[in-house]
C-alpha cells in the first residue's frame, strides 16, 4: 500500500485541522482546571455541594485526546507513512466515540439542576455554564473528527483495494498464452515441411540459376561450375 495523505483533504486543510484539535485540547484542559478549583473550593452545607456527573468523570480532562489527535494529524500530514495514516484514522475515531461519551454527560447534566446550599450556589452556577461552552466545542471536535475519518477510511479502502488487484492483472491466464503461442512440436514440424519443400524446388536447376536466386555470386575461373545441376541429397 502506498503511503499517502487524504486525498480529499489539501495539505493546508489538514494542517488548519490538526491546529484546531490541538487549541480544543488545550481549551478542554483548562476549563478542567478551572472546574477542578470551583468544585474543590466548595463548602459542605446543609444541602450538600455541587458535584455533576461530568465533574466526577474528568469527561473534560479528556481533551488530552484531541491533543494527541492534532499532533499526530500534522506529523502525518508532514511525513506521510502507511503507519502514521493508519493511527491518524484511529486516533480519530477514538476521538469521535470520546465527544460522544462526554456530550451525553453534559446533556445528563445540563437535563436536572438539584438543591445545593447557598454558599456554593454560584460554583455550580458557572460550573453549568462552562458545560454549555464544552457543549459547543465538543461539536465542532466531533465534525472535525468525523470528517477526516471518513475520507480517511476511503483512501485506505480505495489503497487496500487497488494493491490487491495489482498483482492478480499481471498474471496471464491459461487461455491466452496457449493461443498467443502454439507448441513447439508444431513448429518444428513446420520448419521440417518448409526445408523439404525447398529442396524440392532446387531440383533440376543450374549452379547459375541458384546462385542468381540465393543471391550469390560465383568465384571467376571455375569453369566447371556453369551448367551443372544441382541435385538434391538423398531421402535417408
Amino acid at each position: 500500500m502506498a503511503p499517502c495523505v487524504c486525498s480529499k483533504i489539501s495539505t493546508a486543510d489538514a494542517l488548519v485541522l490538526g491546529a484546531i484539535q490541538i487549541l480544543i485540547g488545550v481549551f478542554h484542559v483548562l476549563m478542567w482546571y478551572l472546574l477542578l478549583i470551583l468544585y474543590i473550593g466548595q463548602i459542605k452545607g446543609k444541602f450538600g455541594t455541587y458535584e455533576p456527573l461530568t465533574y466526577k468523570t474528568g469527561c473534560v480532562l479528556w481533551g488530552i485526546v484531541f491533543i494527541i489527535s492534532g499532533f499526530v494529524l500534522i506529523r502525518v500530514t508532514k511525513f506521510p507513512t502507511q503507519r502514521l495514516v493508519i493511527c491518524a484514522l484511529v486516533i480519530n475515531i477514538i476521538c469521535v466515540i470520546t465527544t460522544i461519551i462526554a456530550t451525553v454527560l453534559i446533556a445528563i447534566e445540563l437535563s436536572s439542576f438539584h438543591a445545593v446550599s447557598y454558599r456554593n450556589y454560584g460554583q455550580a452556577k458557572l460550573g453549568r455554564e462552562v458545560s454549555r461552552i464544552l457543549l459547543f466545542s465538543y461539536s465542532l471536535e466531533l465534525g472535525i473528527a468525523c470528517v477526516y475519518s471518513i475520507f480517511s477510511f476511503i483512501d485506505v479502502s480505495l489503497q487496500a483495494q487497488q494493491s490487491s488487484e495489482a498483482p492478480t492483472s499481471q498474471v496471464p491466464t491459461r487461455g491466452s498464452s496457449c493461443s498467443d503461442a502454439p507448441p513447439f512440436p508444431s513448429r518444428a514440424l513446420g520448419h521440417n515441411r518448409s526445408v523439404k519443400t525447398a529442396r524440392g524446388g532446387m531440383r533440376g536447376t543450374t549452379i547459375e540459376e541458384a546462385a542468381a536466386l540465393t543471391g550469390q555470386v560465383l568465384l571467376p575461373g571455375l569453369p566447371e561450375q556453369k551448367g551443372r545441376e544441382l541435385r538434391a541429397p538423398a531421402a535417408k
